[in-house]
């Protein structure tokens, strides 16, 4: 026989169980009208895929796969895509799609497995995931996401969670008892996928009629283990009950898969088996409605989407005055201001207390550091410590402190003789610890954007500088080739205007033209010089133009001054001739 560990802390609240586990699960009405907001789990919501005005059918896909899909639970017409209040603490607005109902109920041809055991634990998880399951024992994490996948080796152990230790709510119960047969398939299809070494089924012992139920349908099996334990709260928590059936504890920050364990609930199961063999998604769930101010108490099989008002009509709804409207149980449930809400895949209790029942805590009084709360505390933190880190904002205190270990069970509260409301902080702390991260997330985008803008720019202008570098030395080498050969228009306009003026022009004209071209030729000549002198060196092209222009100007100016001292020893003989003509003449 398996031993049963226990763990630090926990409490023994009134149960109160028996108002709505007396009777088996009812089938829910469909309502005139469903609402389906389109996050219903923990990560992002996926977008719609349909339109305004359009038919729908049940079990067809009403979002993409960005995020978790929805599915119409029923057949209909899509009334609108727009924002309608959801289940939250904050009373927010989220946006929903509106399903007005033809009561028809027409559904899709669905497309059930028929041997899951022939298909990759990886095209599974992916079917788990287009049929929407997500987490149904309250936290609301997508099951697929919590699947190895192909990484069969890392799962050891898989737990299916039956204990359901929050007082009042009794649907996993029920569910246990009247459909056991379908959580059993689940948990084979759950086994295909992640291959562990034993499969672990936990019941707290307060479920006489589950127990015995799951007891008949195991007796012939030998790879799934029934464990019973005792009752106490919260041995639902995940990490709890791993310690319960293990002896095992999740490192602080860590996940159960890091130590070889999955952990689903018996809820999960049964719409995995759903999925899978029926083809079904998951557009319908197992919620209790409990509470003096329901006079039909019980558990009911609600489509998803289905307001929390119709729900509790169909529980003959008396409400007391005032009357508060929990969705979840009185210890982590929270209080909705809108009645209108609709159900969700997390909503697995509507609690609606009678005048007196769950009377409003008294008012806070001063921490008397007593110690109780972190007696209590199955997490094994200090929630006092918490506490004091929470009202001064010391969000790093706060983070060192383990305060995302905090699952808000409410157990430090409970026997809080102050009355300090100390999960209402921690929750607070909590959301604003992610904002904060968030925002230095944001900050250190922007940071990173305004780098690479000002590394872009810094390389542009570089480049830009190389260009204009580029562009400057081959204007100079231009330069210096023209200042060697002179520009070839004007040297050919020149050449022109010397020959026509050679026509017209006495011998002492061409002299004086000699004389000016020579003058010319020593100009571009000390040009050339007094650049090559004041040349650095740093562009060798730049100088060796440079150079090759200056010597180009000196053979120039050597050949006019060869060919104008040959000019001057011709010009004497041939006056003498031409004055001898003449004499003769």
């Amino acid at each position: 026989m398996r031993r049963v560990h226990d763990f630090h802390g926990g409490i023994y609240p009134a149960e109160r169980k028996t108002l709505s586990n007396g009777q088996g699960i009812r089938k829910a009405a469909i309502p005139p009208q469903l609402v389906l907001p389109l996050a219903q789990h923990i990560g992002p919501p996926a977008e719609p895929e349909v339109a305004v005005g359009q038919t729908v059918l049940g079990g067809e896909r009403l979002t993409d796969l960005s995020g978790l899909p929805i599915h119409a639970p029923t057949s209909g017409v899509i009334a609108a895509i727009e924002e309608r209040p959801v289940p939250h603490a904050s009373g927010m607005a989220a946006p929903c799609i509106v399903i007005d109902c033809d009561h028809e109920d027409r559904w899709i041809d669905l497309k059930p497995v028929g041997d899951f055991r022939n298909l990759a634990p990886g095209e599974l998880a992916q079917q788990i995931f287009e049929a929407g399951i997500a987490g149904l024992g309250g936290a609301g994490f997508p099951t697929a996401r919590k699947l190895p996948g192909e990484s069969n080796d890392a799962i050891d152990t898989l737990i299916i969670n039956g204990t359901e230790c929050e007082p009042y709510i009794t649907s996993d119960d029920v569910l246990m008892r009247e459909r056991a047969d379908r959580i059993i398939a689940g948990v084979e299809i759950l086994a295909h996928i992640a291959r562990p070494k034993e499969i672990l089924i936990g019941i707290e012992d307060n479920k006489p009629d589950a127990i015995a139920t799951f007891e008949t349908a195991l007796a012939h099996r030998e790879d799934m283990e029934l464990v019973t334990f005792p009752t106490k709260y919260p041995s639902g928590g995940e990490k709890q009950l791993i310690e319960i059936l293990t002896g095992k504890e999740v490192p602080s920050g860590g996940l159960p898969a890091s130590i070889g364990i999955l952990c689903q609930n018996v809820g999960t199961a049964a719409a995995v088996h759903d999925a899978v063999i029926l083809g079904r998604p998951l557009v319908s769930r197992v919620t209790t409605v409990t509470g003096e101010s329901a006079r039909d108490r019980g558990n009911f099989d609600v489509l998803l989407g289905t307001p929390m008002e119709d729900l509790l009509a169909q529980a003959d709804y008396q409400p007391a005055s005032p009357q508060r409207l929990i969705m979840g149980g009185p210890m982590m449930g929270v209080t909705l201001a809108d009645h209108h809400c609709p159900v969700i895949k997390t909503t697995n209790c509507l609690l609606v207390p009678g005048h007196g029942e769950l009377p409003e805590p008294a008012h806070a009084q001063a921490c008397i550091r007593c110690g109780l709360c972190a007696e209590a505390c199955p997490a094994r933190l200090l929630p006092q410590q918490l506490y004091w880190f929470a009202r001064a904002q010391n969000h790093e205190q706060l983070e060192q402190h383990h305060l995302f270990d905090c699952i808000e069970c409410g157990a430090c509260s409970y026997v809080c003789p102050s009355h300090i409301p100390l999960v209402q902080y921690y929750r607070a702390s909590k959301a604003a610890v992610r904002e904060q991260k968030a925002d230095n997330a944001r900050a250190d985008h922007a940071r990173e954007r305004f780098e690479a803008r000002q590394e872009r720019m810094a390389r542009e202008a570089a480049e830009k500088e190389a260009r204009r570098a580029a562009r400057k030395r081959a204007a100079l080498a231009k330069a210096a080739d023209q200042a060697a050969d002179g520009d070839p228009i004007q040297a050919a306009i020149e050449r022109a205007q010397a020959r026509k003026a050679a026509l017209a022009k006495s011998p002492t004209d061409d002299k004086q033209a000699q004389r000016d071209k020579l003058a010319r030729i020593e100009t571009r000549l000390a040009k050339a010089r007094n650049k090559l002198a004041t040349d650095d060196g740093s562009d060798s092209a730049v100088t060796t133009a440079l150079e090759n222009a200056v010597a180009t100007t000196e053979k120039k100016l050597a050949d006019l001054k060869a060919e104008i001292a040959d000019a001057g020893s011709v010009r004497p003989e041939a006056e003498s001739d031409t004055k001898s003509e003449a004499e003769n003449a």
